[in-house]
């Protein structure tokens, strides 16, 4: 018996499937990009080159920096470390013996040893010492001799304050300020900017390798590339680190962060020292032997309270106001807390800790500590030391870079140099620039002129072209 063949039924061709939230804004991202990446390339580029040398100023000078407890140190070992005795005489004999080594001065703050060799700091607000600076003894605090006499920058000692001032100004005042707030401002954006362009690339040709890895068999400009993008990689953190830090000692943006700051309350907290109008009234400016004995009861008082060394003592510049003695030790863990002492009975008055901080400001405190390589120690230095050395290898080979496609020597010039920026990528940038300026004034500005000088420059070359 033979079977019948039946046809087999013809089946409806597949309906695409519509388009998924996901793809639909994954496809929206990509055409987004597309129009930002020649304007973010140009950015980079040009960025990278002309703010490149304040950059790589601040990195050189950061890298001094950080060497700098160790040549404290060196430099004024005989300042800071006595032999050991047996009994520490009062801070009213040592504030005695200070004086007589800074005469016509007025005491400004007192700092006991922290370690047993260690020697007291007394600080003088003097005649004939430079803005901002002061004039410190330190004494043995057991014999009372006074070991030397520095002017010193806050508790730097004047090795540090000098490489400090290089690398916050240059030594060019208000003026070299600028070079420190461009070259903290620009660090982040070249950051960001340059860590899109690498993972886009490399996510593009599947190279996750190359992400993090320099590619060991690529010569020429391409090894130099590799190097510079996968370095960058690696210190991007640490400069984003830098820059919101070093922001906050700027001229401009650093009056605005602190401005917000105290909007939000955010500031570092510090201790009342209003006194009752029933307590006796202690007159300010007192005779440096009286200064010492009222920074003994302070010191006690303090004690009592809880707080350990390392602290500093200030007598109070008005008649009728508490002193105020606070821990000062920034390296992990912190020790930041304050209180507000009566000089006449050596009760404390008010206190604040470090546990009541607000957060933001206790973010800031340990954010400055790390900038200044305090907070973890010789660890931290060296952390810094490779930020910093990272930062100078990524700003000279991306000068290398521009060395080898420089029209001279046969390239094409800037990267991106025939893509031009559609006017909406424009718009969001120039957007982003005006923003920005109300708050960081020295990016705000210079981002407007990188818009205006980058649409000029493209349209002469486009008219060149033509002609």
């Amino acid at each position: 018996m033979s079977e019948t063949l039946e046809p087999a039924p013809i089946e409806a061709p597949a309906r695409p499937e519509p388009p998924t939230v996901s793809s639909a804004r994954g496809h929206r991202a990509r055409r987004l990009w597309s129009n930002l990446r020649p304007l973010v390339v140009r950015l980079h580029f040009y960025v990278g080159l002309f703010v490149g040398p304040f950059i790589l100023v601040a990195a050189v000078t950061g890298l001094l920096y950080t060497i700098t407890p160790q040549l404290d140190r060196f430099l004024y070992d005989d300042a800071l470390h006595t032999s050991v005795g047996a009994t520490r005489l009062d801070l009213r004999d040592q504030v005695a013996a200070a004086a007589k080594a800074v005469p016509g001065a007025t005491v400004t703050e007192i700092r006991p040893p922290i370690s047993p060799d260690g020697t007291t700091r007394v600080t003088f607000d003097a005649p004939g010492v430079a803005p901002d600076f002061a004039r410190t003894a330190f004494v043995d605090p057991y014999t009372g001799q006074v070991k030397a006499v520095l002017d010193t920058f806050g508790e730097w000692l004047p090795a540090r304050a000098w490489i400090d001032a290089l690398h916050r100004t240059l030594h060019l005042g208000d003026v070299g300020r600028g070079y420190s707030e461009l070259a903290a401002s620009w660090l982040w954006v070249l950051a960001v900017s340059g860590l899109a362009l690498w993972i886009v690339r490399r996510r593009a040709r599947n190279r996750i390798r190359g992400l993090l890895l320099p590619e060991g068999s690529a010569r020429g400009r391409v090894r130099i590339r590799s190097w510079h993008g996968a370095v960058g990689v690696w210190i991007a953190i640490g400069m984003l680190g830098l820059s919101v830090t070093g922001l906050t000692w700027s001229n401009f943006a650093g009056t605005n962060v602190g401005a917000l700051r105290a909007a939000l309350h955010w500031t570092t907290p510090s201790a009342a020292t209003r006194l009752p109008p029933t307590a006796a009234a202690v007159p300010a400016n007192l005779e440096p032997a009286s200064v010492g004995a009222v920074a003994d009861t302070v010191l006690a008082g303090a004690r009592a309270a809880g707080l350990i060394d390392p602290v500093a003592i200030t007598p109070a510049t008005a008649t009728g106001r508490a002193w105020h003695v606070a821990q000062v030790k920034r390296s992990w863990p912190l020790r930041q807390d304050a209180v507000a002492v009566d000089p006449a009975t050596g009760a404390v008055v008010d206190t604040v800790r470090w546990r009541d901080w607000p957060f933001m400001a206790k973010a800031a405190e340990v954010g400055i500590s790390a900038h200044m390589g305090i907070l973890f120690g010789v660890a931290n230095q060296v952390l810094l030391v490779v930020l910093a050395l990272g930062i100078i290898g990524v700003v000279l080979w991306g000068y290398r870079m521009w060395w080898l496609r420089r029209p001279t020597a046969g390239g094409r010039g800037a990267p991106g140099g025939t893509q031009r920026p559609g006017m909406a990528s424009i718009a969001i940038v120039g957007a982003a620039a005006i923003a920005l300026g109300v708050f960081f004034p020295v990016l705000g500005a210079s981002l407007v002129l990188f818009l205006v000088g980058d649409l000029v420059w493209d349209r002469l070359r486009v008219a060149g072209s033509h002609r």
